[in-house]
């Protein structure tokens, strides 16, 4: 291929890249493509059709459904339509070559990823750069990291198995789970391991019960030396997947494979969820990802900077870390628009009225909170309150609970976008109930010194400020 070739097969590959992430709908959905499109190695039209190189059958079979249409899309969108989008398996792709940039300034820096090491069949693709060197601990996460880390270096022993994180989203969960993926992938290649969502495990089931093919199905889960599960809350209510993921955990943990899991939630806190099920979780290890501090964020925001070797005046990282509470993937965010200004306006002064006015949308995000589930809310107000979260949901009617319970609904209302009926909803309640208990709430912490210390510990366990509570 000619280097003038070259150079317009990049073009139009960055021009796809960039209408896929304005595509995206929410943070999440960003953040999976920032993860996965690194996964696609080569681009090349073939006979009409558009075909993307990716490492293996897996990833053939995870993206296809994922982003062939979108991507299709997009081409059609750059001037350059075809009949069809197709991954296929790249041979030369281990290790996986980087990507072109999804956007100006990336902040992930050079950091190398590990040797693909050969996984389970059924495996999503770890993220290379999900390593424990690169996970930045603070208070809210060290014990966390370290139990993670015990469990990566002693995957033959069976202390803390299984091992349950639980926290909100974008804390660093998946970061320590998917280290501990790569770390027993780098260290004991001998070892399989198996990396995958409750949401792909169900998937998997209901295609081996319309192909019939069960059998398979369980001695794929059933024969691995670690299970890494995500958002394992996925499944709860639903019965049929229940009863098989116990008896697939029950296997591994009779023959001392190890299991990691994580959810939003601790497992008593996992309403619809078999009694056996949260049994058979809390007897290994629980560990909390929490909402970093002030410093931690800090912290966090210095190490990206100094892995992609950038220059960011000390203030502007400290604007950002003031500022932008909720969640790692939002810093990510913040820094790539300070990175993106700094680098196209180097003459103009990057003021905190400028940083406010480019991160409207993200700062406004941080209001609204999207990404503060009712349920996430309920289980730190139950936590708060030493209650359980079936208690607050019952009908009892003692003062102790229904203070619980209406901060709960307080809370949801003031740090969520959701409706009063689907807030009602949460709680079994209509949305008149919400309104009723909210609004009490609201009245007595003007009048309730305790109430407002109270409130004010809640609001801070879920990463927020007082600010996005009193507006």
């Amino acid at each position: 291929m000619s280097e003038k070739q070259q150079s317009a097969d990049k073009e139009l590959w960055e021009k796809v890249v960039v209408f896929c992430r304005g595509m995206m709908e929410n943070e999440e959905d960003r953040s999976k493509m920032e993860r996965f499109f690194p996964q696609f190695v080569s681009h090349a039209f073939v006979d009409g059709e558009y075909h993307i190189g990716v490492p293996g059958e897996t990833e053939v079979e995870w993206f296809t459904p994922l982003y062939s249409s979108l991507i299709a899309r997009a081409l059609a969108a750059a001037g350059s339509p075809v009949s069809k989008v197709k991954f296929v398996v790249d041979a030369e792709s281990a290790p996986v070559r980087p990507a072109p940039k999804m956007y100006a300034s990336s902040i992930r820096g050079d950091a190398q990823p590990v040797q693909r090491m050969p996984l389970f069949s059924s495996t999503l693709p770890l993220d290379p750069l999900y390593t424990f060197e690169n996970f930045v601990r603070g208070p809210s996460n060290s014990f966390a990291y370290a139990i993670a880390t015990a469990v990566a270096k002693n995957p033959d022993t069976n202390n803390y198995n299984p091992l349950f994180i639980y926290g909100g989203t974008g804390l660093g969960k998946t970061h320590l789970m998917e280290s501990i993926g790569n770390y027993i992938s780098a260290k004991r290649p001998e070892k399989s391991v198996c990396y995958i969502t409750s949401e792909t495990f169900l998937n998997k089931y209901v295609e081996a019960l319309a192909n019939a093919s069960v059998n398979e199905f369980r001695a794929r889960y059933r024969n691995i030396d670690v299970l890494l599960i995500d958002d394992v809350q996925f499944i709860a209510g639903k019965e049929k997947i229940q009863e098989e993921f116990f008896n697939t955990f029950t296997q591994l943990m009779i023959y001392n494979k190890r299991v990691v899991l994580t959810s939003d939630v601790p497992p008593k806190d996992l309403s619809g969820l078999e009694s056996r099920l949260i049994s058979r979780f809390q007897q290994g290890t629980v560990v909390q990802v929490e909402a970093p501090s002030y410093e931690t964020r800090l912290a966090i925001i210095k190490v990206k900077v100094k892995a992609a070797n950038l220059v960011v005046p000390d203030e502007v990282q400290r604007w950002i870390a003031e500022n932008i509470r909720s969640h790692v993937r939002a810093l990510e965010g913040a820094l790539s628009i300070a990175v993106a200004f700094l680098e196209n306006s180097p003459d103009i002064e990057l003021t905190p009225d400028i940083l406010r006015h480019l991160m409207k949308d993200l700062i406004e995000e941080e209001k609204s909170l999207r990404n503060l589930s009712v349920n996430e809310i309920i289980a730190r107000t139950a936590e708060f309150y030493g209650v359980t979260v079936p208690a607050i949901l019952s009908q009892e009617r003692t003062q102790p609970l229904v203070t619980a319970r209406q901060m709960a609904m307080f809370l949801s209302v003031k740090l969520t976008t959701c409706s009063l009926p689907a807030v009602g909803k949460a709680f079994g309640k209509n949305h008149s109930t919400v309104h009723h208990g909210a609004g009490n709430i609201q009245k007595r912490i003007d009048v309730e010194p305790e109430l407002m210390s109270a409130l004010e510990e809640i609001t801070t366990r879920l990463g927020r400020k007082m600010s996005d509570v009193l507006e």
